[in-house]
């Protein structure tokens, strides 16, 4: 069996085309042949009647002058008038025996057709049936008027008439097989189209649409597509919303948590230091051996301090709209280099303008910086991270520019199939979350055996246009 998956359309049709014109050419032919068969039959059974009545009139014409000089049976007339190639014409005594026959020549111009198309002609027709027809003299049956046909000669002319009506549907199969292709091909051009509409849609080009056509078929594709398109549209614009104001509420409830932490925690941490301080003064006059627990408490209080300062930092990062993202962000270089001590490095390379960046992408964009180093530092081992943001035209030209994230590392990926193990903050369906709200495009590549990318692109509207400036940390 032939796999028709994947196969061209109009392909397959032509073929079946193809397969039903043979079907139809095979059933005209075997037609053709019948009533040939039929014909030369009927041919043969007239002559045998013409040769019966020619002998009954002679045999009157005897009895009748009462002269038996007269000859009986002369077929020399009959075979005169009806010989043809092939053709056999006898008088058969009711004794069996042949008083008379005259034999056509066969042609000799004909090839002789193959032995295996030979044999089922024979099967099928036996072109060497006798036609017999009685003579009758005075009411009584004096013998036979016997024609036949040589088979040689029918099968010959059967085989060069299927030679004709092949050569003639080898000529008419390609040019029909050509027309219908050429048919379908303008038939289902529009399915092109149809084609397009969709990879714009699978690209996320929700504006795309397709136009009315000609086929009733193909229109109501057209229709329901662009019902789709358009519920689509209004579904994503929707998601977008709310989940921008799912991302405004976690933000909010996180600045209130760092507010929380602040001003409850670390004021509780800066009273234990004080009074750890306190304790140390007084243990130094009255209690000696307590000055290295009234130490230890205070470095541990020193400690939670600082690791208060990291969670409020990540809580509630710098203003975005005071400092810029490119300050935010060579900020937020700086304090992981600073935490690490060189292990991980953290490198950043800017190339581009943000001071008009709208606050809202400017926000998000430090976010996903923000969850992309935390994961590629405490999650993947890596030992080198950079972070590339540029702002460029977009790759269609025009006054809408869009901004290049682009964070690479070389710790461990895993399957490349799967997420990163991302596990703090908003992981990377959280990225993707932001970056959709943003009408932008995220991909993530895991390497074998190790690194990783990842990639933002996020548009911007017209009027951002991109100045070349270098910056490196």
């Amino acid at each position: 069996m032939w796999n028709w998956s994947g196969r061209d359309l109009k392909l397959r049709l032509t073929l079946r085309v193809a397969a039903v014109s043979t079907l139809c050419f095979a059933f005209i032919s075997g037609y053709f042949l019948i009533d040939s068969d039929r014909t030369a039959r009927a041919r043969i059974a007239a002559v045998a009647d013409v040769a019966a009545k020619t002998l009954e009139l002679q045999q009157s014409k005897i009895q009748w002058l009462n002269n038996p000089r007269f000859e009986f049976p002369d077929l020399d007339s009959v075979a005169a008038s009806v010989m043809a190639p092939g053709l056999c014409l006898a008088f058969r005594s009711n004794g069996g025996e042949i008083s008379q026959r005259f034999c056509g020549g066969a042609q000799t111009d004909q090839a002789a057709p193959p032995l295996a198309f030979a044999a089922l002609y024979h099967h099928l027709f036996d072109p060497g049936r006798e036609a017999v027809h009685p003579v009758v003299s005075r009411d009584q049956v004096i013998g036979e008027a016997v024609a036949w046909v040589d088979p040689a000669v029918p099968t010959a002319e059967a085989w060069h008439d299927a030679g004709r009506l092949m050569a003639v549907f080898m000529i008419a199969l390609p040019l029909l097989c050509g027309l219908v292709y050429a048919a379908l091909s303008r038939a289902l051009r529009p399915t092109l189209l149809i084609r397009d509409g969709l990879e714009r849609i699978a690209a996320g080009d929700l504006a795309a649409r397709l136009p009315p056509f000609d086929l009733a078929e193909l229109s109501a594709i057209g229709d329901v597509f662009n019902h789709l398109a358009e519920r689509l549209a209004t579904a994503l614009a929707d998601r977008n919303a709310l989940t921008q104001k799912l991302i405004l509420v976690q933000d909010e409830e996180r600045r209130h948590l760092a507010r929380e932490l602040h001003d409850e925690f670390g004021q509780s941490l800066a009273a234990i230091r004080a009074l750890a301080a306190s304790a140390r003064q007084t243990a130094a006059q009255e209690c000696p051996p307590l000055l290295t627990e009234c130490d230890g408490i205070a470095r541990t209080a020193t400690d939670m301090m600082e690791t208060l300062r990291g969670a409020l930092f990540r809580l509630r990062p710098p203003d975005v709209d005071e400092l810029g993202l490119a300050a935010s962000l060579e900020g937020l270089i700086a304090g992981w280099n600073g935490r690490s001590r060189g292990a991980p490095r953290f490198e950043i390379t800017i190339a581009g303008s943000f001071e008009r960046l709208p606050s809202s992408v400017g926000a998000n964009l430090y976010r996903i910086v923000q969850e992309a180093l935390t994961n590629a530092a405490k999650h993947a081992d890596a030992t080198r991270v950079t972070l590339r943001l540029q702002m460029r035209e977009a790759a269609s030209g025009g006054n809408v520019g869009e901004i290049a994230l682009a964070i690479d590392d070389d710790g461990r990926s895993g399957d490349p199939q799967a997420e990163p193990p991302i596990k703090s903050g908003m992981g990377l369906l959280g990225m993707r979350e932001r970056v959709a709200a943003l009408g932008g495009r995220l991909s993530f590549a895991a390497g074998q055996p190790s690194g990783s990318s990842l990639r933002v692109i996020v548009p911007l509207a017209a009027g951002l246009d991109a100045v070349p400036v270098g910056c490196a940390a």
